[in-house]
Order: structure tokens, then C-alpha cells, then sequence
């Protein structure tokens, strides 16, 4: 016996704008019957037995930084791109660790201060689709 990863949560503020923000970020879908004032709010999977992200509303805010966090690559764009569309989301740029032969990531965070990470493309790392 096992068990598979159905949802990755993120504990936040505002559940709606979050996950619209990811929503974008992603491509995936978001709930049809999410509402701005909705407590949880779902970016749906891409496909069946993958997981989805949830956000859920809690008073507290963020303190401390994530445990855990996504590390994203982009599917159709360079990283360096793939930046400038996020933070023109709503990301923000934390820590830039590109490094100067085209490898390395940049740590951002989402518009609640949760870190992510965006990473070269399969193309970038010479990866065949």
C-alpha cells in the first residue's frame, strides 16, 4: 500500500487572488465554483493523477520561511523570461542565483511572500522533450 500526493496547500490570507495568481503562473485551471470570498480556493491538476495546489484561508500570516516550496521550470519560454512574466504576476525576486554560464535559478516569492523557485528549461539544460 501507498499513497499518492493529492493536493500541495498553501496555509494564506486571501485564497481567491492566490490561486488565480498560480492559476497563470501554471496554465492549469482554477475551481469553477471558487468565489473571491471562498475560504478554500483550487488550482485544478493538469491531468488526472497529478496533484493539484489548494489554498486555504488562516488568520495567521506568514512568518518564517517555507519548509517547502515548488520549484518550477518553464515549458515554452527560457527562464530568464519565464522571470519577467511572473513578476509581472505578481512575483517578486528574493534570490537570483543564475550564474553566469546560463545555469542557476532565481528564488521569488508570491504576492502572500511564499517562496518558489524558477529553474532552467529542458531546452536550456539541453533536455530532449
Amino acid at each position: 500500500m501507498s499513497s499518492s500526493i493529492r493536493w500541495i496547500s498553501y496555509d494564506c490570507a486571501d485564497p481567491y487572488p492566490l490561486s488565480r495568481f498560480y492559476a497563470a503562473v501554471t496554465g492549469w485551471p482554477t475551481d469553477d465554483e471558487d468565489q473571491p470570498d471562498h475560504d478554500e480556493c483550487a488550482v485544478l491538476p493538469p491531468s488526472p493523477g497529478h496533484p493539484g495546489l489548494l489554498f486555504t484561508r488562516v488568520p495567521e500570516g506568514k512568518t518564517v520561511k517555507n519548509r517547502l516550496h515548488l520549484d518550477l521550470q518553464p515549458t515554452d519560454r527560457t527562464r530568464d523570461e519565464e522571470v519577467e512574466r511572473v513578476v509581472a504576476l505578481g512575483a517578486t525576486v528574493l534570490d537570483d542565483r543564475r550564474r553566469g554560464d546560463g545555469k542557476g535559478w532565481v528564488v521569488l516569492t508570491d504576492p502572500e511572500g511564499n517562496e518558489f523557485c524558477m529553474n532552467t528549461s529542458p531546452a536550456e539544460r539541453g533536455e530532449v522533450a
